[in-house]
Order: structure tokens, then sequence, then C-alpha cells
């Protein structure tokens, strides 16, 4: 996967170099999605983006239910952040698993 997508050193020209299955939109544009139109534009362009290149797109730092409902209208194939779980010891999420009967929001 290519992670924080849109910044830094990832690039277009690393879609078509790199043999990846997954882009993760970067939680730099996930973090204002209830209100900022820019970002909501940003978020729509990398999902359709990748899913025409055949590609997961995943949206990191996903921490309110607003942001999960428009990744969710949207067609994000996956999100995460702490809106579901902080960060976990191994025991710790396999008890969550468990008892959740890997359910998640």
């Amino acid at each position: 996967s290519i992670d924080d997508f849109g910044t830094g050193y990832s690039s277009l020209s690393a879609l078509k170099s790199f043999p990846i299955t997954r882009l993760k939109i970067d939680k730099s544009f996930v973090a204002d999605l209830a209100s900022c139109a820019d970002d909501q534009a940003i978020a729509l362009a990398v999902i359709s983006l990748g899913h025409k290149l055949d590609l997961r797109v995943i949206a990191e730092g996903v921490e309110t239910e607003q942001q999960r409902d428009f990744l969710r209208a949207n067609d994000c194939d996956e999100i995460q952040g702490y809106l579901f779980s902080r960060p976990l010891p191994a025991q710790a999420l396999a008890r969550l698993l468990a008892d959740s009967h890997g359910v998640v929001a």
C-alpha cells in the first residue's frame, strides 16, 4: 500500500511504478471532512482514482461518526482510527475481536 497518499514523497507516478493494491488517504485530509469542502474533494478524488486503478482505498485517522459516514457514503473501502479503538497490545486486541465477534462499527 501507499501510506499517507497525497503528502510527502507519495506521488502519482508511484501508482504505476510500484506493485500496490491499496491507497491510504492521509489523516490530514480526513480530519476536517465534516467542514472542509477542499478535504472532501481530495478524499473523493483519491477514492475515485484508487477505484479506477482497481485499488482498495483506506482512510486513516477516522475519529468521528461524521467522518465515517462521509467515507462510507462515498465508497471508501476501509477506515481506521480512534473512532474504533486506540492502539492496543496484542492480547487486548485479541480480546476486543473475540468480544465483538469480528463486528466493527
